[in-house]
């Protein structure tokens, strides 16, 4: 095992294998050999001087890559994309003459780079849809379970579990939509030339225009997609990599939202992500069970979510029909976006997967609230049933409850507001009468019966189309 150089962490500690191939030198140059075959086919069928023999000896040896040939030759010209068409020709001589027929080096390049954005957008989606499946597990286990609220960290009406873990989904649905349309729009670069005229594909089919435009459809149908970008200049619009990168990062938005929620429900001790029988959580202090899964995937995220504003400024720095300033940047902040957000939807599928909840811990914070909560319910009860003053009560509870909360904030007692009330004959209510209402469930509204019907609905409708897709077990691996 090598030690002293550099490597990514994305690549040797993080993302999954799958992820780390489609970014490979291997899938890179395999996907030229297939790009360089479908222009072949194509020009044939389109009546230029190509022969079957000549195809078949290229479909022979499109996976067979001699890469020593391929370094050697870039050693002497510096130019990758023209070393590769020597080495394929190399092992083609019959084929040697029409490989990469008038195109330019974006033909491969550029097509390659959205073929592999395409099929790792489809990985994360695959991701994606795990993650939500485990979510929705747990917020329909916990649906029905009362837990206090926050708004600002402070608290605040009661909600359910099982709904606060339905805003995580919803915001993965959100992202989940995203990727759908970009898959959607997906387009390839096609044949366009080197400035984007096709001029010398008009060249080659004799002024036919017809031809020249029905060569884009059919490499774009060979490749796997439906249709090409009407027009460009040298390359495809760099938008589209800020588009995805876009993508990318709102997922890596949801996610770290998710984590840092986990991370304060673990302070309060109300619910853990998953502890391994042997994780150590702290080198100094052995009792500590740190949320470091959590802390992981916000940073990542905090990666993608910096890393997507290359993708804009190489967008807006383009000059004409193209400048080189893209290449070097895009070689690492694309690959780098994809692997930080497969390892993202690793560690969020684990931790989602494992959630530990501790009910008691989660009643006794509540009812340690809920008397200043059931106030609005008390004072109600005395206005329908006592015919009381509204007015006068709603002062009288501001008073107790300030009173209470001193107890609490100050002495550091138990929140006595419920003794204070039962002994203010202004209410007319004893306290057995008063700790009956403070029932939890009847604090958190529609939570329970909003989360049902958002996984009856908006979720099950979601994932419907995915079925064929597997549950994929996330593997963390440090």
């Amino acid at each position: 095992m090598i030690k002293d150089t550099y490597e990514s962490p994305l690549s040797s500690r993080y993302a999954d294998k799958e992820m780390k191939y489609l970014f490979s030198p291997d899938m890179k140059f395999r996907t030229w050999r297939k790009l360089w075959i479908a222009l072949a086919q194509s020009e044939m069928e389109l009546g230029l001087p190509i022969t079957q023999e000549q195809i078949d000896e290229l479909i022979e040896h499109a996976d067979d890559i001699n890469y020593e040939v391929a370094a050697e030759r870039e050693k002497l010209v510096r130019h990758d994309v023209m070393s590769h068409v020597y080495a394929y020709g190399q092992q083609c001589p019959k084929a040697k003459g029409i490989i990469h027929l008038g195109a330019t080096s974006c033909y491969v390049g550029d097509n390659t780079d959205i073929i592999i954005m395409t099929e790792g957008l489809k990985l994360v989606r695959n991701k994606l849809i795990t993650v939500i499946r485990n979510l929705s597990a747990f917020a329909e286990k916990y649906k029905a379970l009362p837990t206090l609220a926050f708004t600002h960290f402070q608290p605040a009406q009661p909600t359910t579990v099982g709904k606060r873990a339905t805003l995580w989904i919803q915001d993965l649905l959100m992202d989940l939509e995203d990727i759908e349309y970009q898959l959607s729009k997906a387009k390839l670069l096609g044949s366009k030339g080197t400035t984007g005229t096709q001029a010398s594909f008009l060249e080659l089919f004799d002024g036919d225009h017809e031809k020249v435009k029905a060569l884009d459809k059919k490499i774009a149908e060979k490749m796997g997609f439906t249709d090409c970008f009407a027009v460009s200049g040298q390359t495809y619009s760099r938008k589209l990599d800020t588009q995805i990168l876009n993508v990318l990062s709102s997922i890596a938005q949801s996610a770290a939202k998710f984590s840092n929620d986990i991370r304060l429900l673990q302070h309060l001790k109300e619910v853990e992500e998953p502890f391994e029988k042997n994780q150590i959580g702290s080198s100094a202090m052995a009792y500590k069970r740190n949320p470091m899964r959590s802390e992981r995937i916000g940073s990542l995220a905090r990666y993608v979510m910096i890393d997507v504003l290359n993708g804009s400024f190489t967008t807006a720095t383009q000059w004409f029909e193209r400048t080189l300033d893209d290449s070097a940047n895009k070689r690492l902040s694309v690959p780098e976006a994809f692997l930080a957000v497969d390892a993202i939807l690793n560690l969020y599928a684990n931790v989602a997967d494992g959630l530990v909840v501790y009910p008691k811990v989660i009643e006794q914070r509540l009812r340690k609230e809920l008397p200043f909560m059931a106030t609005e319910n008390i004072m109600m009860d005395a206005v329908k049933k006592r015919g009381a003053d509204r007015q006068m009560l709603h002062e009288r509870i501001r008073v107790h409850s300030m009173a209470a909360s001193r107890v609490v904030k100050e002495e550091g007692g138990e929140n006595d507001l419920l003794q204070r009330i039962a002994a203010d004959d202004a209410f007319g209510v004893t306290l057995p009468e008063l700790e009956a209402i403070l029932q939890p469930e009847k604090y958190t509204g529609r939570a329970k019966e909003q989360t049902e019907d958002f996984l009856a609905n908006q979720v099950a409708t979601a994932l419907a189309p995915y079925s064929d897709i597997a549950t994929e077990q996330a593997e963390i691996n440090v």
